[in-house]
């Protein structure tokens, strides 16, 4: 009763309490806006930059990771429903169409697979029971193993032969399947080469040249080595041809009978450049169910707000991230926060922004959400290969790729361009965000994201990263959890600024 009696007395303060705080919320909103907001800039850009709210930056990041849209797929009906989403966002905030036919979307054909079902078993040398005893291990799909994503449908079972970086080059003096015979065989390899130094390695170190010398050699399938398991949905179907991946840990007991681990194995290959291939004595049965799509479509998402000086209106601005991941397989969402909701939402926000100048820069500023990234940058290919009517001439790109974790902001700079630095620096002394700014060298140095298309067209780019961990690259626990808000609503500001001080220059 004492317990009850005290309740009642508590409920009027817990309800005054309950007010007080909601008279509150709107003061602490207006406050935290003018404490947080990008300073020393004139009223017009200091309005525009102010419409950029952490809150709004995170709820889109969060919009785009929904189940709804099944891990943005490009090729798949919820990818098509978000990328009309996103035009139907450009178009109320009254950017212009810049697609194809006069609408936001710019269409490139995108065959995709589906995987439904994996399983993977290991038989493995058990010493402990004897000569010839055998130990069966029932690996996890999304833990252990995971089919990459563009794996044919079927059954295979057979040894597994290690053969190092699964690279057959006798012209460049190396061969790991020299010596070893694969036939029937799973190959079980790394993702490599012998010299990162040699550019003549690189070919050898595509998914498609790999699989397709491991099936020339008669294997029946192929087993990459990775620390953890990730998904890959980069690379083409090979028919008849399984491949998957394994994590090091299930690695270690496949190679565990010849008194091996793979770390050494990568190690030894490494430093000493020269194959190390064997028999493992363990066999491998895969099987997986997939379901091919060749005649599909994805779409860019491209707006564009019109620069003010009609002689410089051709030459752009590009802003761009990459819309689509990995999507849903096996019963397992990749939904993709971070890689790459993070970067789509700090460009939503940077258009958002820019359709609301009243002084626009003399310059036209091109907004992009690009399909295909995790497929081989197929969407930015597209976009110039197919440059839009709007675009005479690039100014500049600026890519957003994986803005959502961190504390700072890494920004790279194509080298040769004094003016990409001076905009950076500009727009940070209003945010007051970029921990590192440097200048990269060319290939291999470029990063595989989408600045990669403009820079060999010639284009000044600058990619803007956040400096967190990324904990869960390509895996399903890339959620909405992992993202900060903050984070986002500097990284949008910076590409908002930047584009907006490239574009204003004096010719």
């Amino acid at each position: 009763m004492k317990a009850d009696t005290a309740l009642l007395l508590a409920a009027p303060l817990l309800c005054f309490s309950c007010a007080l705080q909601a008279q509150r919320a709107p003061f602490l909103e207006r406050e935290l806006a003018r404490e947080t907001a990008p300073k020393n800039l004139g009223p017009d850009l200091g309005r525009a930059c102010g419409l950029i709210r952490p809150a709004d930056a995170y709820n889109t990041c969060k919009w785009l990771a929904l189940p709804r849209y099944a891990g943005r797929y490009p090729g798949t009906p919820e990818y098509r429903q978000l990328c009309e989403w996103a035009a139907s966002c450009f178009a109320e905030w009254g950017l212009e169409p810049a697609g194809d036919a006069g609408g936001f979307l710019q269409a490139y054909p995108s065959p995709y697979t589906l995987v439904h079902e994996g399983s993977l078993t290991l038989e493995v040398p058990a010493p402990e029971g004897g000569p010839g005893a055998h130990e069966q291990i029932v690996l996890e799909p999304g833990k252990d193993f995971l089919p990459l994503l563009f794996s044919d449908s079927g059954e295979a079972e057979g040894e597994v032969v290690f053969a190092g970086w699964g690279i057959s080059a006798p012209d460049l003096g190396y061969d790991d399947y020299q010596g070893v015979d694969v036939r029937g065989r799973f190959v079980a390899c790394f993702r490599g080469t012998p010299d990162v130094a040699n550019r003549a390695f690189e070919e050898h170190d595509q998914h498609r040249t790999r699989m397709r010398t491991a099936q020339e050699k008669g294997a029946v399938g192929l087993l990459y080595i990775y620390p953890e398991v990730s998904a890959n949905p980069n690379g083409d179907l090979v028919p008849g041809f399984l491949p998957a991946m394994i994590s090091e840990a299930e690695a270690d007991r496949l190679l565990a009978a010849g008194g091996n681990r793979a770390r050494d194995l990568r190690a030894v290959l490494s430093e000493t450049r020269q194959p190390r291939s064997f028999a493992t004595g363990a066999r491998a049965r895969l099987k997986v169910q997939a379901e091919h799509f060749p005649d599909a479509v994805a779409h860019n998402v491209i707006g564009w707000v019109p620069g003010a000086d009609a002689a410089l209106r051709g030459e752009c601005v590009i802003v761009g991230a990459h819309l689509d991941h990995c999507g849903r397989h096996l019963g397992l969402l990749f939904a993709g926060a971070d890689d790459n909701a993070s970067g789509s939402a700090c460009v939503l926000q940077a258009a958002r922004a820019a359709s609301a100048l009243e002084r626009r820069p003399r310059r036209s500023l091109v907004f992009v959400l690009f399909g295909g990234e995790e497929r081989g940058l197929m969407g930015s290919r597209q976009f110039v290969d197919h440059l839009p009517p709007c675009v005479e001439r690039l100014a500049a790109m600026i890519n957003l790729d994986m803005e959502g974790e961190g504390d700072g902001v890494g920004a790279v700079l194509r080298p040769g361009f004094p003016e990409l630095r001076e905009a950076v620096e500009r727009a940070d002394a209003a945010v007051g965000a970029v921990r590192q700014c440097s200048e990269f060298e060319g290939p291999p140095g470029v990063r595989s994201s989408d600045y990669a298309p403009f820079y060999f067209f010639g284009a000044p780019c600058i990619a803007f990263w956040a400096n967190g961990p990324h904990l869960h690259y390509h895996q399903p626990g890339d959620t909405i959890y992992r993202i900060n808000p903050d984070m986002l609503a500097d990284v949008a500001r910076l590409a908002f600024l930047t584009a907006f001080y490239i574009a204003d220059r004096e010719p």
